[in-house]
């Protein structure tokens, strides 16, 4: 039987043989007891995780126990000052919306999508909302020019006729966008 343990944080180096560490015991799968000692610690999983070998010091069996890193989810920070967190799906829906009717294939709003979430994460655990619609016009743009407008008609919440034409003058220009 194997035990699974989740940790917060990865150890800063593995350790090169057996150690006697009891600090963060788990309960043991046999007997329950939380009494145990590390006899063998190895990457496992290619770096991925810590692979310990673990002895109950109640009834002297060993079983195993992994260790992995737990990601700290990607968080947008809205307008409004609140933070949720970020929802792939949702941002892929609002894409679709935009390109809707055009010659852009699900396969490129998947990989646009993919490729702001993958920026996010870069910048760190927390994105606003705003720079997240930056980088879809910004890449909409370069898509399509009829999809970027839809797109930024609701992300920057266009009023009348004269937004969008002062926006159709934005996208003829060789710069990117600004923002509103």
């Amino acid at each position: 039987m194997v035990a699974r343990a989740a940790v917060a944080a990865a150890p800063p180096a593995f350790p090169a043989g057996p150690s006697t560490d009891t600090l963060a015991s788990v309960r043991c799968p046999y007997c329950t007891e939380d009494d145990d000692k590390v006899v063998d610690s190895r990457p496992a999983d290619e770096g991925a995780a810590v692979r310990r070998r673990r002895e109950c010091l109640s009834c002297g069996r060993r079983f195993t126990t992994y260790e992995r890193l737990e990601e700290l989810p990607l968080m947008v920070v809205k307008r409004s000052g609140g933070k949720e967190p970020f929802d792939a799906p949702k941002l892929e829906a609002g894409v679709e919306r935009a390109v809707a009717g055009s010659a852009i294939d699900a396969a490129a709003v998947e990989e646009l999508v993919a490729g702001i979430e993958e920026s996010a994460r870069a910048r760190g655990h927390e994105v606003t909302s705003e720079w997240i619609g930056l980088a879809v016009l910004e890449r909409l743009r370069v898509l399509d020019p009829v999809s970027y407008v839809r797109f930024a008609s609701v992300y920057k919440g266009f009023d009348d006729l004269g937004d969008f034409e002062r926006e159709v003058g934005e996208l003829q220009k060789t710069t990117p966008p600004k923002a509103r």
